[in-house]
C-alpha cells in the first residue's frame, strides 16, 4: 500500500487522463476514476453569514485547502477522502451557546471533518437508461466543537447515484452530463444523549461542454430533515445552489463558483476556487 502511494505522488509531474467532473460540484457522478491513478483537488472557499447553531455564532467562513482525493481500485470501485485543512471564520454575531467554548476575540479557526467513502458503480449507461452508482462512507470528528465551527461526531450516509450523459463525446467530455443523487444519512445529535436524526441527502447537477475546454455547471445539493419538528441541534437541514466554470488548461482543470444559500442554516452566498489534477495510471494496460 505504501508503495502504492509514493508511487502516485512520484507520477504528479506526468500527463494526464480524462478527469471525473467533480470539483466545484457536490453531487456526485457514477464514472470510476481509472485504477492506480489519483485525482486531486484542493481548493479555497468564502462563506458569507455562515451559521453554526451548536454554538450560537454567525461569520463569514473561509475554508483553506478543501481538499478531495479520489483513486481507483478496480475498474468499478473508487476510494475518496474529503475534507478542509483549516477553517476561519470571522465572527460577525454570537447567540447562546449550547456546549462550553473556547474562542476569544472576533475570530476562530479550526480542522475540519473529514469524510471517508467509498464508491461502486453497479451498471453501465445504455441509450436509454443512465448509469446507477452508490456510495457509501462516514464523517470523522475530526473537529473541536469548542471552537464553534464544527460538532466533533461521527456521521454515517449511503447514497444512490444516477448519471446520464447526452450529445457527442470530444475527449471524454459529453456535451451534457446529468447526474442526481439521493440518500439517507445517519446524523449524531451533539447533545442529546443515544438521539440521531436521520437527514435525507439529496443532489441534482449538469455539466454543459462550451466548448473542447470551458465547461458551464450548476447544481443543488443538501440535506432534509425528516423530523416533524425541530431537528436536533447540529442537524438542521441545509442546502445551497452553485452555479460555475471548468477550464482545462496545462494539464490542469480550474474551477469557480457562485454558491447561495437554500435554507435558514445555509451560508448566504459564497465563492468557490480550485484546481484538480489526475495522474496516469501506475498500472501498464495488458498485452
Amino acid at each position: 500500500m505504501l508503495r502504492f502511494w509514493f508511487t502516485s505522488i512520484l507520477v504528479l509531474a506526468s500527463a494526464i487522463t480524462a478527469f471525473s467532473q467533480q470539483r466545484p460540484l457536490l453531487t456526485d457522478d457514477v464514472d470510476i476514476t481509472p485504477p492506480g491513478s489519483l485525482q486531486i483537488g484542493v481548493g479555497v472557499d468564502f462563506f458569507q453569514n455562515a451559521k453554526f447553531p451548536l454554538s450560537g455564532i454567525n461569520g463569514d467562513l473561509t475554508r483553506v485547502g478543501d481538499i478531495r482525493i479520489r483513486t481507483g481500485f478496480s475498474p468499478n470501485v473508487e476510494l475518496q477522502i474529503e475534507g478542509t485543512l483549516q477553517n476561519y471564520l470571522a465572527i460577525n454575531s454570537r447567540g447562546p451557546s449550547a456546549i462550553p467554548l473556547n474562542v476569544s476575540g472576533n475570530s476562530t479557526n479550526d480542522f475540519d471533518d473529514f469524510t471517508v467513502s467509498a464508491k461502486v458503480k453497479l451498471r453501465n449507461e445504455t441509450r436509454l437508461l443512465p448509469a446507477i452508482g452508490m456510495k457509501f462512507g462516514f464523517q470523522m470528528p475530526n473537529t473541536d466543537q469548542a471552537r464553534g465551527i464544527g460538532t466533533n461526531q461521527i456521521n454515517v450516509f449511503s447514497k444512490i447515484i444516477l448519471q446520464k450523459k447526452f450529445g457527442d463525446i470530444v475527449d471524454n467530455t459529453p456535451k451534457f452530463n446529468a447526474m442526481g443523487n439521493i440518500g439517507l444519512q445517519i446524523m449524531t445529535a451533539p447533545i442529546e444523549r443515544f438521539t440521531q436524526n436521520d437527514v435525507i441527502i439529496y443532489g441534482l447537477a449538469g455539466i454543459y461542454r462550451v466548448t473542447d475546454r470551458v465547461n458551464v455547471l450548476g447544481e443543488v445539493n443538501g440535506r432534509i430533515n425528516t423530523r416533524s419538528g425541530a431537528a436536533p441541534l447540529g442537524t438542521e437541514s441545509a442546502g445551497q445552489f452553485r452555479i460555475g466554470t471548468q477550464i482545462k488548461a496545462s494539464g490542469l482543470r480550474f474551477d469557480t463558483a457562485a454558491a447561495f444559500g437554500l435554507t435558514k442554516f445555509s451560508p448566504r452566498t459564497g465563492v468557490i476556487f480550485g484546481v484538480t489534477y489526475q495522474s496516469p495510471s501506475i498500472f501498464k494496460p495488458a498485452n
